[in-house]
């Protein structure tokens, strides 16, 4: 098997279009066509849909068993990736850069000091940090577009691997002239009959939130929802609405106050990355000192 021509049928399978997945190869369409052709050949079935119609452009799907090659095809391209640098590093050839996503909170509240401290130690390794939910963390470290994932530990799958960080908590926050502002704990049932500024599914702490509706049967009120930490945060300030966010943050910032859960929402905080993968020398020195800096903490 031709792993050219794997890479091929995936970009094919990404565009959907011959000639824009042409262009983005650099090779001639014809050329592209063969390739595929050959490939179906080998595996003696059709892996693609032609000449469909779509918005004034011919367009190609995948046939079920061209989506079945499709989750192997990637794999074995992100496995070729893994191999060659490895072999790189063996001659001395360090990658020097972590690709590291990382929730908004814990970005913006946690991770910098440490992250400055980690460049200083190693000033040469390139730190690219990528801000996301953390099920697009969690995507985006299967696909191989991440190195490193800081995620919630029960939330990993199969073929993730985890390394414990530390615990945390999700709080309700609200504004400190807010009725429930003199709460010593907060049930469900009150924190649900206020509206409520979220951050948008795909967040950890808010897939607990949903998570807790789902289990409680109780219908949220969602006035805002947003990526955006400041705006979350002026809501409640103004009192607009209230929020959850992990406790950390509201210890930091002026004007709210984190309210327990009367049933505790705890959260375990890994890093994570492919269980398959290969760690490279820089992401293996990042992985070292983050966990020694959290456990000196």
């Amino acid at each position: 098997m031709n792993p050219r021509h794997l890479h091929y049928f995936v970009t094919l399978a990404e565009t959907g279009n011959f000639t824009r997945a042409s262009q983005k190869l650099h090779i001639a369409q014809p050329a592209l066509s063969i390739a595929i052709k050959k490939l179906e050949h080998q595996f003696d079935m059709q892996l693609f849909h032609r000449n469909e119609l779509h918005h004034n452009e011919r367009r190609v799907t995948l046939t079920s068993e061209g989506s079945v090659l499709l989750i192997h095809a990637q794999r074995i391209l992100q496995q070729i990736d893994d191999a060659r640098l490895a072999m790189a590093e063996l001659k001395g050839l360090e990658k020097g850069e972590v690709k590291l996503g990382v929730p908004n909170m814990l970005g913006s509240y946690y991770f910098p000091e440490i992250l400055m401290a980690f460049k200083s130690r190693y000033p040469n390794i390139k730190l690219t940090l990528v801000e996301a939910g953390s099920h697009s963390i969690r995507k985006k470290l299967l696909e191989g577009e991440l190195d490193l994932g800081i995620v919630s530990s029960d939330q990993v799958e199969d073929e993730l691997v985890s390394k414990h960080l530390f615990n945390s908590e999700i709080t309700a926050v609200v504004g400190k002239h807010h009725r429930f502002s003199g709460k010593s704990v907060l049930t469900f049932d009150d924190f649900f009959q206020e509206e409520l500024a979220m951050f948008k599914s795909g967040y950890f702490h808010r897939e607990y939130i949903d998570a807790v509706c789902r289990k409680y049967d109780f219908s949220p009120r969602y006035a805002f929802e947003t990526n955006l930490l400041p705006m979350i945060l002026s809501t409640v300030r103004h009192e607009f609405a209230i929020t959850a966010l992990l406790k950390m943050v509201a210890d930091y910032e002026d004007d709210v106050i984190p309210i327990p859960f009367a049933k505790p929402i705890k959260l375990d905080i890994a890093i994570s990355w492919r269980k398959n993968g290969y760690l490279s020398i820089a992401e293996r020195a990042f992985i070292d000192f983050l966990t020694t800096e959290v456990n000196s903490q």
